[in-house]
Formats: C-alpha cells, structure tokens, sequence
C-alpha cells in the first residue's frame, strides 16, 4: 500500500475472497462486512493522506463487545437485541483514522467471560487443530488471525482474553498497562482489569497496532542500550496445577536464548498471594452482573453458566467484596517486584488449549474449573494492572507452538515489544497455522 503496488481495495477484497474460503471451519466471524468494507477501503485509496496512514488498508476484525457505527454489538450473548451503534467505539475510531478498514466481527463467548469461544450453532475453532478451542475470549480475533482472514485484529484482555488466544493459537500479543489505551469495556472494564489491543503475526505488526490504539506516533522500538535482568518463575499461582513437559522446555529454552543474547537470569517467584487471586476472581464474577445490566441483558434469558456467573456477581457486589484499596496495594506489591528486575518470564498455560466443543451447554463449575486449570498465569497481572506480552517461543508435535509470558512494571510496553521481537528474531515462529496459510498456493 504505502508503495503504491496494491490498493486498499485489492488488498480487502483479497482479504475477504480469503474469508469466504475458510471461515466455515472456523468460525472466526459474527458479522463479514463485505460491502461495506470495500466502500470504506475505497475511501481509503481516494485518501491524499494515504501513504502517511500507519495502517492505510489493512484489513482488521473488532472484538464483538465494543462498538462499531452501524453494526449491532452482543458482548457474545445472543440474549441482548440492541440496533446498530450509532457511532465507533474509541479504539475503532482510532482504526479507522489510521486506515484500517474493518472487514467484520469476531466470535466471543457470552459476556465475554471463559477461554473458549463457542455459542448456540457455533463452536470457534483453532486454525492450527480445529478439533481444539482457539481459546477466549477474543478467540475469534485470534482465530482471525491466525488463519490469515486479517493481519492483525483488535481484542481485549480482562483476565486473559488476549493473552490465552494468542497462546492458543500460536499469535503475539501485547496486554497493555492501565491507562495506557482507552477503556470502556462494559459496564467498568471489570472494575478496572480489563484493556483493548490487538493480536497479530509479528511484532512489527503488533507494535504498530498498538501505537495506533495508545494514541502514539508509530516508531522504532526502543533499545534499552543495556543487558537487561530478568526473573524467570514457573509456580503455578494455583496449587495442584503446573506446566506440561513442553511448556517447561520452551521456558528452558527461551532461558538459553536469553543467557546467550547477553541479558541476565535469575529465578524468582512474584508475591501472588491466596487473597490476589480472589480480588481477581471476585471482579470476575462481577463483571458478568455488571455488564449483563449495562447491557440491558434479561438474566434469565443467559446461559446457565452466565447466569449462575450473574447471581455470584450479584452476591460479590453486595458483600461489598470488590475492594480498590486491596487492588491498589497489589499493584504497589507487584511493581516494587520490578525494583531490581527489567522483566518476569512465565508460562502462560499448563499444556494444550481446550477441546473445541460446545461449552455453554456444561455448567459453570466445569467451565470455571477448565479455564482455571489450563490459564492459572495470568489474570494476576489483570489485577495489578502490569503490561504483560505472550509470543509462540517453542513447537509441540502436531499442535499449535507452545507459548510464554514475559510482564513487567508500570510503562514497559515498548521494553516488552522490545524483547518480544528480539525472540522472534532468535526463535523465529510460522506466522499463520499451516493449512489456512495464505500465503501459500491454495488455502486448505
């Protein structure tokens, strides 16, 4: 595009022709926008300012919980009839200011709420083993991604929601600070731990993208000038559960690389304690009656899962469990952490990603035991408020790459990209699951 070799449209209709051939066996998509995206990549190519937009024609797919002007937005919950959005969410405008176009609206499960992605009909699978979940719950951005229908696809992450689909479906990701991209996620962004970004291919990509959400001019990602010092855990925040063979050997092995590039390592475990991982929780489950009434939503007309999520919410906000100052004074906990270390490297799950089925027919213990069992590295950082990123470092025979985590403290976005690309220079990774690869001959 910036070279003037392909126009916006051409590379659109590209993008959608690519949809239209492998969407049926994954399930990516809410909505497809055909017309209405080749209308707005038009636009783009009529643009003078074309060649100066960061993201001039790039196809994008946006999360089905934040708005976008003229299309109806469910938060994933076939129980919510609301008309089209009168008008873009913030990081959509941001979008399309910088010329992205969106091509549609991806799959999430109702409220947003578990690490798979499926619904009534429909079961959103992993490009890279369609027999697995592509997680949640921005599985259908990821899975968007991953089997080449976008570049790159917006998200959003209030106890892993970027993070899980990126490792499930061998993506990277960025989840941004507090604050650092704007918000309005539901009722309260989870009271606080929910953030917008994106998933993409490559970290030139992600990098951009993320510019463009924080409202920044896209730039070079800044070289700390210096080996940096890097704490390393594996413990589970929760008792019981630990990482498969795989995932402990790409740790190791991002470990070597790391030693090798000059930085140092040293292991040590963050203060997670008993009661951060219920400050987590309890937002959790208020979220689910938080948003079910910003939305308009009939209880009675959710999920069984969604609806006992609801009632434990309602419960949860009439203790009073939801406390600021305990979220506060674990964000202070979790950044002093960083006084004398750059960056934390941590599994992200315990092992392969879920069976892709149709979860909202099981009850909410099964889903809420799942979900904990496999994802128990990351919503403490939710919590806290860190800026944490996730990047396919190492392969698992006949499955999607196996993923790591690397946080750290207030403001170490760019440092995070930093390292992430640094990674896949060393341990370079397959940018799109094998058999939806666009690039290659024929698709599938």
């Amino acid at each position: 595009m910036h070279a003037g070799e392909l126009t916006a449209v051409e590379v659109v209709r590209a993008h959608l022709d690519h949809i239209e051939a492998v969407d049926a066996r994954i399930g990516a998509f809410r909505v497809i926008r055909r017309e209405a995206a080749l209308a707005e990549a038009a636009a783009v190519d009529a643009s003078p300012a074309r060649f100066a937009l960061p993201l001039a024609g790039v196809p994008i797919a946006i999360k089905d919980n934040v708005a976008v002007a003229g299309e109806t937005c469910t938060d994933g919950s076939p129980a919510r009839d609301a008309g089209p959005e009168p008008k873009d969410h913030p990081v959509v405008k941001r979008l399309r200011k910088a010329g992205a176009v969106v091509v549609g609206i991806t799959r999430a499960p109702e409220l947003c709420l578990y690490a798979a992605t499926d619904g009534p009909g429909t079961v959103t699978r992993n490009p890279w083993d369609t027999a697995l979940s592509s997680a949640g719950s921005s599985g259908g951005s990821a899975a968007a991604v991953a089997s080449g229908s976008v570049p790159v696809a917006h998200g959003n992450d209030g106890m892993g929601s970027l993070r899980l689909p990126a490792a499930a479906c061998g993506l990277v990701t960025l989840k941004p600070g507090r604050g650092v991209v704007p918000g309005g996620i539901g009722a309260d962004d989870w009271s606080g731990m929910a953030v917008n970004g994106a998933l993409a291919t490559t970290v030139a990509d992600l990098a951009v993208t993320h510019a463009v959400l924080a409202g920044e001019q896209p730039v070079d990602l800044p070289d700390p000038g210096r080996p940096l010092r890097i704490a390393v855990s594996t413990r589970s925040p929760i008792p019981g559960v630990g990482a498969d063979a795989a995932t402990r050997a790409t740790v190791d092995a991002v470990v070597a690389e790391l030693r090798a590039a000059g930085h140092t390592v040293v292991r040590r475990n963050p203060p997670i304690t008993p009661g951060a991982a219920a400050g987590a929780l309890v937002r959790w489950m208020a979220g689910a009656e938080d948003d079910a009434e910003f939305l308009g939503i009939d209880r009675a007309a959710l999920q069984p899962r969604s609806r006992t999520h609801a009632r434990i919410g309602r419960v949860v906000r009439r203790l009073g469990l939801v406390r600021p100052r305990g979220q506060e004074r674990f964000r202070e906990r979790m950044t002093a952490f960083f006084d004398d270390v750059d960056l934390l490297l941590t599994p992200v799950t315990t092992g392969p990603p879920l069976p892709a089925r149709p979860w909202h027919e099981r009850g909410f213990l099964a889903n809420v035991t799942a979900n904990a069992r496999w994802a128990p590295w990351t919503a403490a950082w939710n919590f806290a408020g860190l800026p944490a990123t996730v990047l396919p470092a190492g392969t698992r025979p006949g499955g999607p790459p196996v993923p790591v985590q690397f946080v750290g403290p207030p403001g170490a976005e760019g440092r995070l990209l930093w390292m992430a690309g640094e990674l896949e220079r060393r341990l370079p990774w397959r940018r799109y699951a094998p058999v939806f690869d666009p690039t290659a001959t024929t698709a599938g």
